[in-house]
């Protein structure tokens, strides 16, 4: 498995990925959701599953917003608090975050920031969409779509050979149901769906169209919006198993390809997911 399309950066005194690194550390995937946060590390016992909120004092801080770090400091509390006491003080744990599809280089960047705090030696990022298709077993020799719905984001993304194609997003998702109706949340990732037909009509968008696109994110937890998807686009939606989870797995899986590279010598052995 390739992670292209990715990021890495190195701290401080170390190698990214494809040079000499230094030290041994616990393998980390991480999903910084809008809604709620997803971690997985050695040791763990299993996926930790919590609310993307923070609390100073009396007050609670929502550090994610449409899937954009919008405080910081906010976000590098929840992740000290969820993982500090997890990474040994002379450890430099390897990390993979998965980020939305579109998120701009500043985005990954602020995001990637916040998670010094664990004094990584590398932190590679992999596109949600990507990561939900490794979690769901998909798959990815041929064309494949993927609709990502999230708490505050929706994103759709075709991806050929297990490569981001071409992709669209929506800042809308199911925390927005109750205020939208979910006929809104349909017409938009319909619209999505459309908007990449008809700026972009390749042929593998409609073998992936006919193979039925994959619904990951907390979508699928909502079976009426697999039924109505189905009916809107003509082509069988089929939800993710554990959704909610997909993309924390789908990191995973690219952690344990990262520390099988050679230059992680000696590999650090990752037990069952």
């Amino acid at each position: 498995m390739i992670l292209g399309d990715s990021t890495s950066t190195a701290a401080p005194g170390g190698r990214g990925p494809t040079g000499a690194v230094r030290g041994r550390g616990p393998g980390i995937a991480l999903d910084l959701g809008s809604a709620r946060t997803r971690v997985w590390a050695e040791g763990l016992g299993g996926i930790l599953d919590v609310p993307t909120v923070t609390h100073q004092g009396s007050a609670a801080a929502r550090p994610v917003r449409r899937g954009t770090v919008v405080d910081p400091a906010a976000a590098t509390r929840l992740v000290c608090r969820l993982l500090a006491d997890r990474v040994p003080h002379d450890a430099r744990p390897v990390v993979v975050l998965t980020t939305p599809v579109l998120s701009g280089p500043r985005s990954r960047a602020t995001t990637v920031g916040v998670l010094q705090v664990l004094r990584p030696r590398a932190v590679l990022t992999i596109d949600s969409v990507r990561a939900a298709a490794l979690g769901a077993g998909a798959d990815l020799s041929g064309a494949l779509l993927v609709i990502d719905v999230g708490a505050q984001l929706s994103e759709v993304a075709l991806l050929t050979d297990g490569r981001v194609a071409a992709a669209r997003r929506a800042t809308i998702g199911t925390d927005d149901v109750c205020a939208a109706t979910l006929a809104e949340l349909v017409t938009a990732v319909t619209t999505l769906v459309t908007g990449l037909l008809r700026d972009d009509p390749r042929p593998a968008l409609v073998d992936a169209l006919d193979r039925g696109p994959l619904l990951a994110g907390g979508g699928p937890l909502r079976p009426e919006l697999a039924y109505r998807l189905s009916a809107r686009l003509r082509s069988h939606v089929r939800a993710v198993p554990r959704p909610q989870t997909a993309a924390v797995r789908g990191a995973v899986e690219a952690l344990r390809s990262v520390l099988r590279h050679p230059a992680l010598s000696p590999p650090l052995p990752l037990p069952p997911l």
